[in-house]
């Protein structure tokens, strides 16, 4: 047992019969059991064997989906899984029903632990991005290099879009928002996901649309998503609030691990301006800032943040033979908007339980 685990609890979750999460033509899904929780793990094979493990953490309301525009650009680089948290995409809830930073983090080390894939690139978006902090922090030796894009790390002033989010993590507003929300379509629902998590919801074709709402559609049949959200939500607040050693920013600054950091303009639920704090508090860090990014960069620009991920690998020695360096005009500190993006898809991206009220 490592140090940060719990004793399990028996297991009393059952999945129940919705339906199935959409799979992108050359992904496969997997299920993982561990005492007291199930796992499940989006993949795509990577073009050759013996390339590192890599290991994707989605955001507050989101899913494995989210990562799969980028997985499909690093399919030569790592070998990688995209992880549903607990109570999120395909993953039941943990029987314990903790999901605090801490739980989740508990979460990641325990399936790394069980398979050995560690150390692993390790990538986490807005609540996975303080997820992952903390795996890299209270566990180096699972970790290779920290790519976060957008990470929900402790702010004085928090956005105005984050402000649902924080009144979600309140006793009985999630009942409230439920009854309140109760005539909303699932179309109204995804826009307003859209408009809050991207800098320009344009970008989204009716396809990706289209496969937005259907897993909206999905996820409101399961029983336990506004708890999953509403606890989730009350477990970032408390990480907030967290100071000493525990504390998001003091664990940042324990990382050891050679980070990525990626911050977009337009982020209407992380504050741009955070941008060069996390760059002074991870120690290896470089910082790629998209002027016309909102919230999830790597599902708008997943060529950009690709190619920020090829140099930090080869900065850092870790570029996998035969693979070159990717061609870039900046270095691995500049800030810039890079190439038009290409991806015009999406999942439902984190943070969707509360977005519908900008609908």
């Amino acid at each position: 047992m490592s140090s940060t685990e719990l004793p399990s609890v028996a297991a009393a979750n059952v999945l129940p019969k919705v339906a199935p999460v959409r799979v992108e033509e050359g992904e496969r899904l997997k299920s993982v059991g561990l005492p007291g929780i199930t796992l499940t793990l989006r993949s795509r094979p990577p073009v050759r064997e013996g390339l590192p493990p890599a290991l994707y953490v989605h955001g507050l309301g989101g899913s494995s989906q989210n990562w799969s525009a980028l997985m499909a650009r690093l399919d030569g680089f790592v070998d990688g899984e995209a992880m549903d948290l607990p109570g999120f995409g395909d993953s039941p809830p943990p029987d314990d029903s903790n999901y605090s930073v801490t739980g989740h983090a508990r979460a990641i080390i325990r399936y790394l632990d069980a398979t050995g894939r560690g150390p692993v690139h390790l990538f986490g978006n807005s609540m996975g991005g303080a997820i992952a902090t903390r795996v890299a922090a209270v566990r180096p030796d699972l970790v290779r290099t920290l790519t976060l894009v957008s990470p929900a790390l402790p702010e004085v002033f928090i956005q105005r879009g984050a402000v649902p989010t924080g009144l979600l993590a309140l006793p009985g507003v999630a009942g409230l928002f439920i009854r309140y929300t109760k005539s909303w379509s699932a179309e109204q629902r995804v826009r307003g996901v859209l408009a809050l998590c991207y800098g320009d919801p344009g970008q989204v074709t009716p396809e990706g649309f289209d496969h937005a709402v259907e897993e909206m559609e999905r996820r409101l049949r399961l029983p336990y998503f506004w708890d999953a959200m509403a606890r989730s939500a009350r477990g970032i607040v408390n990480a907030y609030t967290l100071g000493g050693q525990h504390g998001l920013w003091r664990q940042a600054e324990r990382v050891l691990a050679p980070t990525l950091l990626v911050y977009g303009g337009r982020d209407q639920l992380v504050s741009y301006r955070m941008a060069h704090r996390a760059a002074r508090a991870f120690r290896d860090s470089r910082l790629l800032t998209l002027p016309d990014a909102g919230h999830v960069a790597m599902m708008e620009y997943p060529e950009v943040v690709a190619t920020a991920f090829g140099e930090l690998l080869a900065d850092t020695g870790q570029l996998p033979e035969s693979v070159g360096a990717p061609a870039s005009g900046r270095d691995g500190r500049a800030a810039g908007r890079g190439d038009e993006p290409e991806n015009r898809g999406t999942g439902t991206t984190g943070e969707s339980g509360t977005a519908g009220a900008r609908s």
